[in-house]
């Protein structure tokens, strides 16, 4: 069964380059994150109705290689699919590539499951399950 993988269109501003006008490398993090948060919500999980159950996800490791540089207005693509979970981790994996199809970046996100004191717990099971479910829901819709 493929994985699902959610699609999130980015558009590169000003903002976002460098003197050259090509997108500052740390940047590509903070599409991952947007993509990350897309994804949960895709699956039936929004950060802030997480947030209420005392239930967060932090960066405990992130990897990113870079290809090829994007560049001011480029429309990207940023590609996020869940790899691998274990009882308080999960790991996202992550593919941006520009509007001809050309991948500019990817990488991995570990990210670990803590309380509001910071404290690592178990990801809740309701919060396992949804996301099995969903995959399996999107999977089955796409065939």
């Amino acid at each position: 069964m493929k994985p699902h993988v959610n699609h999130l269109r980015v558009r590169v501003y000003y903002e976002d380059t460098d003197c050259g006008n090509v997108v500052y490398y740390a940047n590509y993090l903070k599409y991952m994150e947007r993509g990350r948060t897309e994804f949960l919500r895709d699956m039936g999980f929004g950060l802030a109705e997480l947030h209420k159950q005392d239930t967060l996800f932090v960066v405990a490791e992130a990897h990113v290689r870079y290809h090829v540089s994007a560049r001011y207005d480029d429309l990207l693509d940023v590609a996020t699919s869940l790899t691998e979970h274990t009882s308080a981790t999960v790991t996202f994996h992550y593919e941006i590539a520009n509007q001809r199809g050309v991948l500019c970046a990817s990488g991995d996100v570990k990210a670990a499951c803590v309380d509001g004191n910071g404290k690592v717990k178990r990801i809740p099971r309701a919060i396992l399950d949804g996301l099995a479910r969903g995959q399996e829901k999107r999977n089955h819709e796409k065939t």
